[in-house]
């Protein structure tokens, strides 16, 4: 029975089409012409939008207000971007469609968004906590100036900052799936 239940709500999810507009859902088939199943789940079914926002402050700096960073990339080489102060390095990257990988989304799980700072600038970091430490000692190329662009926070004396990203990068996670 439980299998039939599963089969008539996967059917009946296939049947039933909407069009989103202006976030409400508004039924393609009138009820009519849905099975009796359908009907019976359309009342609990919906489809919501909401609209897209950023996770923290990255985005556009007012004018006269941007940070600048410099990424130094093996493809493309120097790409100048600016950032609102408080924005790290990793969200600033992918806001700005560079190419630095991030697979924990900043989290401290993995050292994919490694980058080499520039030693005019590491001085001005604030020394890397023990979780950094461990997931930077699995980085590839790993120097005396790695850091992990997820905890790089921009703020005003670290204007003009340099990184270089790594031609390759190491997930010791994906690895270990592999296995």
């Amino acid at each position: 029975m439980a299998s039939r239940s599963f089969a008539l709500l996967a059917a009946s999810c296939l049947q039933q089409r909407s069009v989103v507009q202006a976030q409400r859902t508004v039924p393609v088939r009138p009820a009519a012409m849905r099975s009796a199943a359908a009907n019976s789940l359309a009342a609990f079914k919906s489809l919501h939008t909401s609209p897209v926002s950023l996770h923290g402050p990255v985005g556009r700096p007012e004018p006269g207000k941007g940070l600048k960073v410099t990424y130094i990339t093996p493809q493309d080489g120097p790409i100048t971007v600016e950032a609102k102060e408080g924005t790290n390095l990793l969200d600033l990257a992918h806001y700005k469609n560079i190419d630095l990988e991030g697979a924990c989304e900043g989290s401290l799980a993995c050292s994919t968004c490694h980058v080499i700072v520039d030693p005019e600038f590491y001085s001005k970091l604030e020394e890397p906590s023990d979780e950094e430490n461990d997931m930077l000692d699995l980085a590839f190329g790993l120097t005396d100036t790695s850091r992990l662009g997820c905890q790089i926070i921009m703020r005003k004396d670290l204007d003009g900052i340099v990184v270089r990203i790594p031609s390759a990068t190491r997930n010791v996670q994906q690895a270990k799936l592999k296995k």
